[in-house]
């Protein structure tokens, strides 16, 4: 066992004159010493979740057969991060669990790095040179040993884990098949080389969920740049719904202080959860969206699913690999399940007057074929007349095809004046589409020509276009919907195909 000084530096020194090129680094002699390894490598069960009951131990091939290792199934290996309590987070059964319930044959190895892990944090990111160097040795290790293939390994990293699962993963012999980073940490990381972080060179297929960036760069808990083949900012990345501080403060209350952790981390250890949420409820994927911003996304401007635009999120995303990484977008609920169905609406107000307002408080109700959801709150930031706006609208209710939206426009305050004669823009038609079944849809004012929408007055009702689509037309027939778009365009919409 060796020594580290307490500012880390000399565990970097320990793997700093090591050629990180492919071919050199394959063949290092020290890769076969497991002499310094102080990681351990629990072997996990669906009986035993919480539980360290057996320990697959480089070197010692009996172990490999004593933790009933399975050399036929797939793998996956989990790698906890920063810790300050010295013990594995609960959130390391809840994921053995769920892997082990998707997968029920697979293997499933936790690593130990809790001694290392709890150290103050600039010394334990130092460490995750090392211990991504543990790892490594022991999948070299075990894959020579029974002849394991590449292609069924899957290591999962969680916080400076991620960093861990890159490291290893550029130390292997060969690629393994994947590497998930569940938001990877900011903090010594953000503007580190790719040999030091996880980065896309770091396995076949790297996936990545960011879902605490809040702050400026390397001071933020999660890494805020892509480090991936694809990563994903659930809710923009920056903080989680329901992580608010009432929300973490009242499950302390409930919870007991054991949970008082969270009122810091909930944000960051979403990313764990939406992962888990793929593997549960495969019923409810949720999708994400290429975007080139979060304003953009927040627009509705990102909803395609052409060219591998769009993606399923967690467990089955689609390996796709790009040379640029690429920036995905989605919204989430405040618990598991976490899907929701993204819709785009672009709305053309015109006026007789010319209007211009910020900040309107709207409320849009949703009418289709399975159900509906009504009052969906929407701040408008900008409402002037004779212009078009785009935004996206969310609901966690599968309302099927949509038949009729309802569009409400509140009272700011408490007194609108002039009560006797608010103001109000005319809209003739809105315009839908759908991220999950990408549908586009033209809806029209139920009576007239125009819809009257008046600061403080009744909801205004469309309907879908039955001149365009007929009573059961179905919004995906492409002839019908160009007719539409073209139309569209004419009352000066722009939809993004």
């Amino acid at each position: 066992s060796h020594a580290c000084s307490s500012s880390g530096a000399s565990c970097l020194g320990k793997i700093k004159d090591l050629d990180f090129s492919h071919g050199s680094l394959r063949a290092a002699k020290w890769m076969t010493d497991f002499s310094d390894i102080e990681s351990k490598f629990s072997f996990r069960t669906s009986e035993e979740p919480e539980d360290d009951l057996c320990y697959i131990v480089p070197g010692q091939p009996e172990t490999i057969k004593e933790c009933n290792f399975n050399p036929d199934n797939k793998t996956f290996i989990v790698i906890h991060g920063w810790t300050v309590t010295g013990m594995f987070e609960s959130w390391v059964p809840k994921l053995v669990t769920a892997l082990l319930e998707r997968e029920p044959t697979a293997n499933v190895i936790v690593v130990d790095w809790l001694s290392r892990a709890q150290q103050h944090y600039p010394t334990s990111a130092a460490y995750t040179k090392l211990v991504g160097r543990d790892v490594a040795k022991f999948v070299n290790w075990l894959q020579a040993e029974i002849d394991y293939p590449w292609e069924k390994l899957h290591l999962l990293g969680y916080s400076l884990g991620a960093h861990v699962a890159g490291i290893a993963g550029l130390l292997t012999k060969h690629k393994v098949n994947r590497i998930t980073g569940m938001d990877p940490a900011g903090p010594s990381f953000e503007y580190a080389d790719a040999q030091s972080t996880l980065s896309p060179d770091d396995a076949l297929f790297v996936d990545v969920l960011h879902t605490n960036t809040r702050g400026s760069p390397d001071r933020s808990i999660g890494i805020q740049r892509p480090v991936g083949h694809i990563d994903i900012y659930p809710n923009g990345g920056t903080f989680q719904p329901g992580c608010d501080l009432q929300n973490t403060v009242l499950m302390v209350a409930t919870t007991g202080l054991r949970n008082m952790d969270q009122i810091v981390k909930c944000s960051h250890e979403r990313s764990i959860h939406l992962f888990i949420d793929s593997l549960v409820n495969q019923e409810q994927e949720s999708f994400a969206y290429r975007c080139s911003s979060k304003d953009s996304f927040n627009k509705g401007m990102c909803l395609s699913c052409r060219k591998n635009r769009c993606n399923k999120v967690g467990y089955r995303v689609n390996k796709i690999r790009t040379r640029r990484s690429s920036k995905m977008y989605m919204k989430t609920r405040d618990v598991m399940p976490y899907k929701v169905f993204h819709y785009q609406v672009k709305v053309h107000f015109f006026g007789k007057t010319k209007l211009s307002y910020t900040d309107q408080p709207m409320k849009i109700s949703l009418y289709g074929i399975h159900g509906e959801k009504e009052n969906i709150p929407y701040i408008m930031p900008a409402l002037n007349t004779n212009t078009t706006v785009s935004f996206l609208l969310t609901t966690d209710a599968d309302i099927g095809e949509l038949l009729m939206v309802k569009l409400l426009w509140e009272k700011d305050t408490l007194i609108s004046w002039p009560w006797w004669n608010p103001d109000t823009f005319h809209i003739r038609k809105l315009c839908i589409k759908s991220g999950e079944t990408q549908s586009k849809i033209i809806f029209s004012a139920k009576e007239g020509e125009f819809s009257y929408l008046s600061r403080g007055g009744e909801a205004v009702v469309f309907v879908k276009d039955k001149e365009a689509f007929g009573k059961r037309a179905k919004s995906t027939n492409d002839s019908a919907t160009f007719i539409l778009c073209v139309f569209c365009h004419l009352l000066q919409f722009s939809f993004v195909w």
